[in-house]
């Protein structure tokens, strides 16, 4: 996996961060009534709630340019597959394995 530091997208991010520092929640939310609605979900009874952090739409564009620079689709893909990404340990990583709660097994090393 890539070191994020290193990828291109890291300097507009620090630089974007350094922007954003001194927004207060409160001006965020006064200035965006829809807020809450734009940078929330639910997941069944699971609610994932970014709208109370300091983050902003160029934020989440910058996050997801990271994620995507740092390959971490492809990297969920290998960890699924059961491929050898703990490059430390030298084996498969296995948290797919115990939160599996499905019929399909996992495959170790293929």
């Amino acid at each position: 996996m890539s070191v994020p530091s290193n990828l291109p997208v890291w300097q507009p991010l620090k630089t974007h961060h350094a922007a954003i520092a001194d927004l207060h929640l409160r001006d965020l939310f006064a200035s965006d009534p829809e807020r809450f609605t734009r940078f929330s979900r639910r997941f069944g009874d699971l609610l994932i709630d970014f709208s109370k952090h300091r983050i902003t739409d160029e934020t989440l564009g910058l996050l997801v340019e990271l994620a995507r620079q740092a390959q971490v689709p492809a990297w969920i893909e290998k960890m699924f597959n059961g491929e050898i990404i703990n490059h430390t340990e030298k084996r498969a990583v296995l948290h797919a394995a115990l939160r599996n709660r499905g019929n399909r097994p996992i495959q170790v090393k293929g």
